[in-house]
């Protein structure tokens, strides 16, 4: 992988996201990354933004902790929930 790609990767994992600015900077100081190298970076870029979009709310957690309260536990209902306030009190 080229310079601008693995500076680019970092500041994505770091950050969480890149403008183009962003990008156009690293070009300009480390050349032009090749066509591979421009969809990976543009599949990362997707997959941290659809990541901070599934961010479990308040709202979300207390509703789902009612669920697990009311529903049959094993039932496909609980599962659901049950992963809801999972990832929430995991920092999700």
């Amino acid at each position: 992988m080229s310079e601008t790609f693995d500076k680019l990767k970092a500041q994505l994992e770091s950050q969480g996201k890149l403008s183009d600015d962003d990008i156009k900077k690293a070009v300009d100081a480390h050349g032009a990354m090749s066509d591979e190298e421009q969809i990976q970076l543009s599949a990362a870029m997707h997959e941290k933004e659809r990541a901070q979009d599934q961010k479990i709310t308040l709202e979300q957690y207390l509703e789902a902790s009612k669920v697990l309260d009311s529903a049959a536990e094993g039932s496909d209902e609980y599962k659901k929930a049950e992963k809801i306030v999972e990832k929430y009190e995991s920092g999700g």
